[in-house]
């Protein structure tokens, strides 16, 4: 038994949820979004909550149970506050700047790197070491901060790179003379 997918999605006020033809659509006041649902889940709408149950007792059936169960609460809570990541550049020389829809990062290599910000999120830099993505859409906010992290990740020495914010960096001791 899953004891995420037990659980009922509650919906807030000012969000409404529909399912047709094979699709759960939430609209709120960020946005709207919507998740292809999968055959092997029952999906209900009830007195203001989404209850997700499995449609029969097979083993795949329990196993994407709390999985879409939680991908049904992303778009929930992202329709409703939206989800951020904020990223820290360390590193003499480093840093980023967002210009219009795109971000130019400084990494120490010999050339500028552009990156075009997606459709749907929003980059700001308070700082020239603070990069913050805003948006509705969980995954797609997650996969642009991979996407920037890639291009330099934090290495173990020093501490240089791109890193989430509260992210731990395990650090090796140096060279001894």
């Amino acid at each position: 038994m899953s004891r995420i997918g037990k659980k009922p999605v509650t919906i807030p006020g000012g969000v409404t949820a529909t399912i047709e033809n094979g699709t759960l659509s939430v609209k709120g006041p960020k946005g709207t979004l919507t998740l292809g649902l999968s055959d092997l889940i029952d999906y209900k709408l009830e007195d203001g909550a989404i209850s997700v149950k499995p449609a029969n007792d097979t083993r795949q059936a329990r196993a994407f149970w709390g999985m879409q169960r939680t991908l049904v609460s992303n778009l929930v809570e992202g329709v409703t506050d939206g989800f951020t990541k904020v990223l820290v550049i360390k590193g003499v020389g480093y840093r980023a700047n967002a210009q219009g829809r795109t971000l130019k990062l400084q990494l120490g290599y010999s050339h500028d790197v552009d990156l075009p910000v997606p459709e749907g999120l929003e980059v700001k830099t308070p700082d020239q070491t603070t990069i913050e993505i805003t948006g509705i859409d969980k995954q797609a906010v997650g996969q642009f901060a991979a996407e920037i992290r890639r291009w330099r990740k934090p290495e173990p020495y020093k501490g240089k790179g791109i890193a989430y914010k509260g992210e731990f960096i395990f650090r090796k001791e140096g060279k001894k003379r």
